[in-house]
């Protein structure tokens, strides 16, 4: 299977880089063909212009939008690594979306509504965030963030969501509390793709 990894942290440490790392070993180790695309490290431009709309009215979509587009036109499996900022994506994942997941490529319009342009494909979903779970899922965090970006996002396209799993106290992880997350990532990696 042909995964795209879509990855947002700016540091090269820490529980999202470790998490990413097993990710791609797991896969690679069962046949898997893994590609990164490092927000970050690309200096992905995050900010959706009139420029880039009225280009991609007429056809004509910027040449890193285009490219972007192509890695998500390859892909059978998409996921997203990321923490949470705010209660929601950082905003240069959020930019990728507004850019690249664009109105006649991601999704369109007709006569019985949304038309969902990226079926087919599996989507996964990985979050890290500073409070522990059990004040995300007492406070219904848990829950808002499934809905706003697993249904919101990955649904709104037709990407059927294989999970969505989120880390609580990512900062303070411990060394046993990091391979107990990161033996999770792989389970769910081996269950979700190799079905």
């Amino acid at each position: 299977m042909k995964h795209l990894i879509v990855f947002a942290h700016p540091h090269q440490e820490g529980t999202n880089q470790a998490i990413l790392k097993r990710m791609v070993q797991t896969l690679e180790s069962q046949g898997h063909e893994v590609v990164v695309r490092d927000l970050y490290a690309l200096n992905f431009q995050p900010v959706l212009t009139e420029a880039d709309t009225e280009a991609m009215k007429v056809g004509n979509t910027p040449a890193d939008i285009k490219a972007e587009q192509e890695y998500i036109t390859a892909a059978e499996a998409i996921t997203f690594i990321y923490p949470i900022w705010w209660t929601g994506l950082p905003a240069i994942l959020k930019g990728y979306v507004d850019r690249v997941f664009a109105y006649g490529f991601a999704y369109g319009y007709g006569e019985t509504g949304i038309a969902q342009l990226l079926t087919g494909k599996k989507g996964l979903i990985i979050n890290t965030h500073g409070q522990s779970n059990e004040i995300y899922d007492q406070v219904g965090m848990t829950d808002g963030l499934k809905i706003t970006s697993t249904t919101g996002i990955f649904g709104f396209v037709g990407i059927e969501s294989v999970g969505h799993l989120l880390f609580g106290n990512a900062p303070y992880a411990e060394e046993a509390q990091l391979e107990a997350v990161l033996r999770q990532v792989e389970e769910t990696v081996t269950t979700a793709f190799n079905n």
